[in-house]
């Protein structure tokens, strides 16, 4: 039996799709969904009592996650996180690696560029991303988050780790807990996985420090405003800030940026695989450019030079100029010769931009760091420039 795509499985759990089949569908995904919430509550319950033990490093530990499967804007939060945070402190990145090949690996800046291009294709798509966007600062892959911690901390003198994805991932202690929420989806459907969104039940964000709501412009004040509401009624105490995606260029095959100018009047064909491919889309059509036709894969989908081929194909077909990607999935299909297409392809770079709440959130950050961390990063210290 063919497996159901992402875009077909999220039409059945929203209701769009009708009739007897997909209506028994929902209804034995209820049915798992009640055991998987049982699954959470008790580990949580186990967690927060202290019968299922947290484990404390000798430095601060932020974590930064959501309570919905899909994208909700963590990466770009992280690379932020970073580029404030590496001014003053030695940072590092904790992530498990979405199928990683190797139980522990990291990513560090290379001085040789194909050495680096090496490292970048033998990982996967998130920590790429940040292995790119962040080259100052140590991605540890492992999805063994407090082993990955003591090797951050005892192998590389990080005195400030960060923990992607680390909402749910209670056995390492954190100092701080900012979950994002997506505007356009915010609670995953009102249904646990599987037969909603949520990982967990929306009453955990009063776990939280901090909320990150992304992509406020892509739905109306009225309905932010509510959102908001929901949240605050949620957790009172917690802070709240307000960001949207904002495209600050676009990459070249060569690695070159250019401005998004380059984009005005020209067709384009857009394609990704990440779980808000709608968010992407949305993005493209607002960036003065022409989109004359879309493919979107499921989130971390396996490139190979049959998809690149495909998707040159109609984009030849479509008269399009340019085919643009996001830089998740350009960190897979670079090494699938995307610079010898006939139609050139292009990679948007993305960075959250805060609308609202980012000094309060700094401050937050800026409390939380004193008196949690061994020492300050030294003046002399090797690092990139902030990205």
């Amino acid at each position: 039996m063919r497996a159901m795509n992402q875009d077909a499985f999220r039409k059945l759990i929203s209701g769009q799709r009708v009739g007897l089949v997909p209506t028994l569908l929902r209804f034995f995904l209820g049915l798992a969904a009640a055991g998987y919430s049982a699954a959470v509550r008790i580990r949580n319950f186990l967690y927060s009592t202290g019968l299922l033990k947290t484990h404390r490093v000798t430095t601060a530990v932020l974590s930064v996650g959501n309570i919905t499967a899909g994208g909700t804007g963590k990466t770009p939060l992280v690379i932020w996180l970073c580029n404030f945070i590496t001014r003053d402190y030695k940072c590092a990145i904790l992530t498990r690696g979405y199928k990683a090949r190797s139980a522990s690996r990291v990513m560090r800046r290379a001085k040789d560029e194909r050495n680096t291009q090496h490292d970048i294709r033998y990982t996967t798509d998130e920590p790429a991303v940040l292995a790119q966007s962040c080259p100052q600062v140590n991605v540890v892959v492992n999805p063994d988050r407090v082993a990955g911690a003591g090797r951050a901390v005892g192998e590389f003198g990080a005195n400030v780790l960060i923990m992607d994805d680390g909402f749910q991932h209670r056995r390492l202690a954190r100092d701080l807990d900012i979950v994002t929420i997506d505007a356009t989806n915010p609670f995953g459907y009102g249904k646990l996985l599987p037969a909603g969104l949520l990982r967990e039940p929306v009453g955990a964000l009063a776990r939280a420090d901090a909320v990150v709501i992304t992509r406020c412009d892509q739905i109306d004040v009225a309905e932010l405003a509510r959102l908001e509401t929901k949240l605050r009624e949620v957790s009172p105490n917690t802070t709240i800030a307000k960001a949207i995606h904002a495209p600050v260029c676009v990459k070249a095959a060569d690695g070159k940026e250019k401005p998004l100018e380059k984009l005005n009047g020209k067709k384009v064909f857009a394609f990704c695989g990440i779980g808000n491919p709608d968010s992407f889309l949305s993005t493209v059509r607002a960036l003065g450019c022409n989109p004359v036709g879309s493919k979107a894969y499921d989130d971390h989908h396996h490139y190979t030079r049959d998809c690149l081929a495909e998707t040159s194909e109609q984009a030849a077909r479509l008269k399009a100029d340019m085919i643009l990607t996001t830089e998740k999935d350009w960190t897979k299909i670079a090494a699938l010769d995307a610079a010898e297409r006939d139609i050139p392809y292009l990679c948007l770079v993305v960075r959250i931009e805060f609308i609202a709440g980012e000094e309060t959130l700094k401050a937050l950050i800026n409390e939380t760091l004193p008196g949690k961390i061994p020492y300050k990063k030294p003046d002399m210290d090797v690092g990139g420039p902030d990205a």
